[in-house]
């Protein structure tokens, strides 16, 4: 079985508090990250800088992280590729005392669970392919374009006439 590249070894940290190392490598995310419109896909290019310190409860890790995520814009469902930078810190317990701790599984921590948490909730719930992005025209169907203007149409569907005569009605009560 292949080890996760987010495994790191802290036998050489473990119970030594004021230890500390650093650590840079490049991988192919194994697993996608994140769901909906937009996600880091699996193969996904990913640089993780982390830093590893025991201190008495645990190991502590720093980890910043730089990848890609690929997406759909949600206003014109174009294609388009979002730069991530983030950071997050985890304290990994040698001793697990509640569910929402990670711990120290044997001589190493995974960086997984709190990485993956970190990249989807950096991740934007609408992604938009650029903040000005007008979207789709709802009669065309063409993405719209910068200059476009917009006419007003006075046509009234069909299926709206009953409470049109219902609208003329009432005003025509009010006087």
């Amino acid at each position: 079985m292949a080890e996760s590249p987010y495994f790191e070894n802290v036998h050489d940290l473990i119970n030594r508090p004021g230890e500390m190392r650093e650590r840079e490598h490049d991988f192919a995310v194994p697993a996608q990250l994140g769901e909906g419109l937009i996600s880091v896909p699996k193969g996904a290019l990913m640089h993780l800088s982390v830093r590893l310190e025991s201190v008495h409860e645990g190991i502590l890790a720093t980890a910043e992280v730089q990848t890609t995520a690929h997406g759909e814009c949600g206003r014109c469902l174009e294609p388009f590729d979002q730069s991530l930078q983030l950071e997050f810190q985890e304290l990994f317990a040698y001793s697990v005392q509640e569910g929402d701790e990670y711990g120290v599984h044997g001589d190493h921590v995974d960086l997984e669970p709190p990485l993956r948490d970190a990249v989807v909730l950096s991740l934007p719930f609408q992604p938009v392919c650029r903040p000005d992005c007008l979207g789709i025209d709802p009669v065309t169907g063409e993405k719209r374009q910068q200059g476009d203007v917009e006419v007003a149409s006075d046509e009234i569907d069909s299926r709206w006439d009953a409470l049109s005569k219902f609208m003329t009605t009432t005003d025509s009560d009010d006087e």
